[in-house]
């Protein structure tokens, strides 16, 4: 299977590390950049210092730029808007839902209940990028 380049927008830092062993787990992904908010993650990617994402995973609530506001920054720019990114919160509201669908999200997903889920949550998200 070929692996995804992705990008992961997580402002707890505990969540953070076990999305990335969870992701890492499944030899499916290669992290290339980690960022803490909205702003963070816009900056590096439009630094150019790593290949762009295949997927950007966000976070949906964080201080500062959301990862709704990342979300409508990335598919404003011409050079960005290709890349698929999944909003993930701990939120099922369904207008907040379709706020992000209706923004361009590829997918929108609630996050694992227990840290040890991060590997099956990580699978289910290769197979909606495989949907693209």
């Amino acid at each position: 299977m070929e692996k995804l380049n992705i990008m992961l927008v997580e402002n707890d830092e505990d969540e953070q590390l076990f999305m990335k062993e969870g992701f890492l787990a499944t030899n499916l992904f290669n992290i290339i950049a980690v960022a803490s908010s909205g702003d963070e993650a816009y900056n590096v990617i439009i630094s150019e210092q790593h290949p762009l994402p295949d997927l950007i995973i966000s976070d949906l609530n964080m201080p500062g730029k959301t990862g709704l506001d990342l979300l409508q920054d990335i598919k404003k720019d011409p050079k960005l808007l290709h890349i698929p990114v999944i909003i993930i919160s701990t939120s099922f509201t369904t207008t907040i839902i379709n706020k992000c669908m209706s923004s361009g999200a590829h997918a929108f997903h609630t996050k694992p209940h227990s840290f040890v889920e991060y590997d099956k949550f990580a699978e289910k998200i290769y197979q909606d990028w495989q949907a693209v």
